[in-house]
């Protein structure tokens, strides 16, 4: 293990050593991260990554880990973790958003301002960072419909400011973003209706609760949606409803969704995620593509 007393130096309790996947993503499984990080500031990740490179660590940084799978193998080197970083700002119809806020905060905070274009996004786990990564979507709305910008650093600490109309992006990519250090983004709605916009939430997270498996540990999606298809109802066509490996589920409430119901190791999700690709392929024809993201060796 390299010689991380300085992190503990600076971070102090935000900064903790062989943390369990477990208690920092959504599947509550996998390994541990070798040192895992909280910084409160853009000051504080900029210090981080120009140790990490002095050091010649290597350095993730997460969200909320809603969409990701840690192997059980661990996180060598410094994940980050952004959650501290959750200011957010309301100016006319612009919010300004630091990529450590829950995505669902801005959805409701937009909602409560009457700012339109974002409400049936509401519910999407996760943080802004990590939806603006992937593009989140649902129910037709996308995290890019309102984005302005991105305000974040290079790897080699200089600051970068991205332009939407600059980047290319669509379901669920965000092209031009690997070795970016993200922020903030600025996002600029449309003039709403409080109550009209508050409805059309409320009955997006009651359609979530509904259709959902949120009782269990999960990472929402396991796989993109095909051309023309869903990937649930291939899965649900393919008779893989219930479908388990270890303490690895293919919901029956939600064929779209692998949970977690009870001591699941990342090899358990791992492998169920290729039993059902190779099962729906030899249904159905169609190959499935993962939208979750794999951490560490697999």
């Amino acid at each position: 293990m390299p010689e991380y007393g300085a992190l503990k130096d600076k971070f102090g309790d935000y900064c903790l050593f062989d943390e369990p996947a477990a208690n920092f993503t959504t599947y509550q499984a996998g390994g541990k991260a070798e040192a895992l990080v909280k910084p409160g500031s853009r000051e504080d990740l900029e210090w981080l990554s120009g140790w990490c490179r002095a050091a010649s660590v290597p350095l993730r940084v997460l969200g909320r880990g809603s969409n990701v799978l840690v192997s059980d193998r661990g996180l060598p080197g410094v994940t980050a973790l952004t959650e501290r970083l959750s200011k957010i700002e309301i100016s006319c119809n612009t919010i300004t958003a630091q990529v450590g806020v829950s995505w669902d905060a801005l959805a409701r905070l937009s909602v409560e301002h009457g700012l339109a274009g974002l409400e049936k996004t509401s519910g999407i786990p996760g943080s802004v960072g990590g939806a603006l990564r992937m593009n989140a979507g649902a129910f037709g709305q996308e995290a890019f419909d309102r984005l302005e910008n991105i305000d974040g650093f290079s790897v080699s600490g200089s600051p970068v400011r991205l332009e939407k109309k600059n980047m290319t992006y669509g379901y669920r990519r965000a092209d031009g973003l690997d070795g970016l250090i993200m922020v903030s983004a600025g996002f600029v709605f449309a003039p709403g209706d409080p109550a009209v916009l508050l409805q059309d939430r409320s009955f997006i997270l009651a359609a979530r609760e509904a259709k959902q498996p949120l009782d269990y540990p999960s990472a929402g999606s396991v796989f993109k949606r095909p051309q023309g298809d869903f990937a649930s109802r291939l899965i649900d066509a393919a008779g893989l409803k219930g479908l388990k490996v270890g303490g690895a589920e293919v919901s029956s409430k939600h064929a779209g969704f692998i949970i977690n119901v009870g001591g699941a190791t990342a090899a358990d999700i791992y492998a169920l995620m290729r039993e059902v690709r190779a099962r729906v392929k030899e249904k159905s024809g169609v190959e499935l593509e993962l939208e979750q993201i794999l951490l560490g060796e697999f």
